[in-house]
């Protein structure tokens, strides 16, 4: 469900607005992206401090989905985050099993889900969070990730095959 901004709205009070609709959410995808909490809350603020400083971008845009605009600038700031030397060295498979439930949003009591969708490469990893994670629609997804809806489609079909073949083992379904 879009949660669009009153008109009239200071600057304060949109940001003040998207604090408290998104910030959850980002940070599951943060946490979810870096496999480390403390990373996933630096992230988060970061997140604020490049959303406050593009207002004005977004504005002149008339951008129609702020979640998907705010997902692609958190998913941009755990991509530099990924790339520096500390997150090269850290051991992400000790906190993928570690990951709090609440962080990771599936309803089932097995974290298996979770974890096997953290070992996709990125690009598939990312629409299955936005779009299965965060319900945003191919569209939105699209947008967040700057790519084609139909790249969206062929990610998120390639991505399923790849978690049956993790899950399943490769058998038929």
């Amino acid at each position: 469900m879009e949660h669009a901004v009153v008109p009239g709205m200071t600057r304060e009070e949109k940001l003040s607005q998207w604090v408290a609709l998104y910030s959850d959410a980002i940070l599951r995808t943060c946490f979810l992206y870096l496999s480390d909490q403390a990373q996933a809350e630096d992230a988060l603020q970061d997140t604020w401090i490049k959303a406050w400083r593009y207002m004005g971008e977004y504005e002149r845009k008339h951008i129609l989905n702020e979640k998907a605009w705010l997902m692609r600038i958190a998913i941009n700031i755990c991509k530099d985050y990924r790339r520096t030397a500390w997150f090269r060295h850290m051991d992400r498979r000790r906190a993928l099993e570690e990951l709090p439930a609440h962080l990771m949003q599936t309803n089932a009591a097995d974290p298996t889900l979770s974890i096997t969708v953290m070992g996709l490469p990125d690009k598939y990893k990312q629409v299955i969070l936005l779009y299965y994670y965060h319900g945003l629609t191919q569209r939105e997804t699209a947008q967040a990730l700057g790519i084609s809806q139909s790249a969206v489609m062929r990610r998120l079909k390639n991505a399923q095959a790849m978690l049956k073949q993790s899950l399943t083992g490769g058998g038929e379904a």
